[in-house]
């Protein structure tokens, strides 16, 4: 007979800390770990990346190595810099599937010389809500049939070289007003609506054979109280019977204030996942945080006493098992190479959004307005004022709050051009209050994020990304190389 704790192990995919694998990392895989996820603060460069996904396979062979590698605004690889690659809105911009393809090969390729088996990617969510504070960028567009090419694209294109692509939020985050990092969101769709418009993306997906789906802490009330993650509606009857797919069912990180904080009184992640269990979820991503080994002790103990108790059955418990172990196939071998900005640049470029006739006079001040980054991005310490330097001498940078506007406005005066660099302004009252205290200034506006709103900017360059890439393509169009 199987036994419990192990398949319990078997399903989870903590996150830890550092650049090595911690003791009780290595230990727990060498027993039956399913595998971890990587995010940015375990990365250098990618030669340190691959050793250190061949340090956890030394422990086992089969580990599950996740990553979320979206490119654009969220990268791990490239999160000291930038991603080498604009996001899925600025690829949507581009308007050519195809090119999306070869953008996500690319990717794919780098990721398995790294030795990641799965990359939490791509977002098949819908940029609906301009409010949406998680979504934004990372969708490939409003358009569901659009969209779709893309995401199928991006699937196909990633899959080559053996590397898991996943399809995420299940059943779509693009109506949500609330970020599921702090909060439920509760979606104000009906089933019908989400069947002709959200779901239209992973349907697609599920038929290009995308091999992983995350589901979303999100609440369609049609389908019940519970989020899509603990809801069996959601993810049985819709995702499996509906949309017909058969892979690995990935949560969202079960540590979410939407999940977890909901259930605190249940021990907080311990019942999440067993609820996510129950729901027909497989891998249980517990990556957001740093674990350590007594947490993921107290997760698996819960698993195992709900299969103690009568509550998980031992079947169910075993299944998500083996499909989460399927997603720790090595992906094809690939080769380290220095990352090629090519490719990326000549997408970035043609996604640029251009109103009016942007040009700089002279040596420019370039105007930073900082905002709170979204959890999922988190901190982009890259900006244009780089690249402006570089391509024309002379330019200053300077970042500032949104409060800053006297600042700006006495720098402003002594500059040849003025470059307002914004991201998401129509999010952020104080950011467009920021904008019309520089009304008497003749500047050029930058917006890296989802527009948003039309604002009445006479010159701007739109570039749907904060990636390296695009934010190269912005300065080099305003320098006029």
């Amino acid at each position: 007979m199987a036994d419990p704790r192990k398949l319990a192990e078997a399903v989870l995919l903590p996150g830890f800390a550092g650049t090595t694998a911690p003791d009780w990392v290595r230990r727990r895989l060498a027993e039956g770990l399913g595998g971890v996820i990587l995010f940015g603060r375990n990365v250098v460069d990618d030669e340190q990346v691959a050793a250190l996904t061949a340090e956890l396979r030394s422990a086992r062979d089969g580990v599950v190595v996740g990553i979320d590698e979206e490119g654009g605004d969220v990268t791990r690889l490239d999160v000291g810099k930038g991603s080498f690659m604009p996001g899925p809105l600025a690829l949507a911009a581009a308007g050519d599937p195809g090119l999306t393809s070869s953008v996500a090969a690319v990717l794919g390729e780098r990721l398995a010389a790294c030795g990641v088996t799965v990359n939490l990617a791509p977002c098949a969510d819908l940029a609906i809500a301009a409010e949406d504070p998680g979504n934004g960028v990372r969708a490939f567009g409003s358009d569901p049939v659009a969209a779709s090419a893309h995401v199928t694209a991006f699937v196909d294109g990633m899959q080559k070289y053996g590397v898991a692509a996943c399809v995420k939020h299940f059943p779509g985050h693009g109506a949500a007003t609330e970020d599921s990092h702090f909060s439920l969101p509760v979606l104000p769709r009906t089933a019908a609506e989400l069947r002709e418009v959200e779901l239209v993306p992973f349907g697609a997906a599920i038929q290009g054979g995308v091999r992983t789906v995350m589901s979303g802490h999100l609440v369609v009330p049609e389908w019940g109280e519970e989020p899509a993650t603990f809801n069996r509606t959601a993810l049985v009857d819709v995702l499996r019977g509906e949309l017909g797919f058969t892979g690995t069912v990935i949560t969202d990180a079960l540590e979410m204030g939407a999940v977890s904080g909901a259930y605190g009184r249940h021990d907080g992640l311990g019942e999440a996942s067993v609820r996510a269990l129950l729901a027909g979820a497989d891998a249980l991503c517990l990556g957001g945080a740093a674990f350590d080994a007594e947490t993921l002790d107290r997760v698996a103990e819960a698993i195992v006493a709900a299969v103690a108790n009568g509550r998980l059955s031992l079947e169910r418990l075993a299944d998500a098992a083996e499909r989460t172990a399927a997603l720790g196939t090595s992906p094809s071998p690939a080769q380290l190479r220095p990352v090629d900005y090519t490719l990326g640049l000549s997408a970035a470029r043609k996604a640029l959004r251009i109103t009016g006739t942007p040009k700089l006079a002279g040596p420019p001040l370039v105007v930073d307005v900082q905002t709170d980054p979204g959890i999922a991005a988190g901190p982009m310490p890259w900006g244009l004022g780089t690249h402006l330097t570089e391509l024309v001498p002379g330019s200053r940078t300077l970042s500032v709050s949104p409060g800053d506007a006297a600042s700006v406005l006495a720098e402003a005066s002594s500059a040849a051009s003025v470059v307002v660099v914004t991201r998401e302004a129509h999010r952020h009252p104080a950011v467009r209050e920021f904008l019309g205290q520089l009304s008497t200034v003749d500047y050029i506006r930058v917006e890296t994020g989802y527009p948003g709103p039309e604002t009445g900017d006479v010159q701007r360059v739109d570039t749907f990304s904060g990636s390296y890439v695009s934010l190269r393509a912005a300065a080099e169009y305003l320098a006029g190389a």
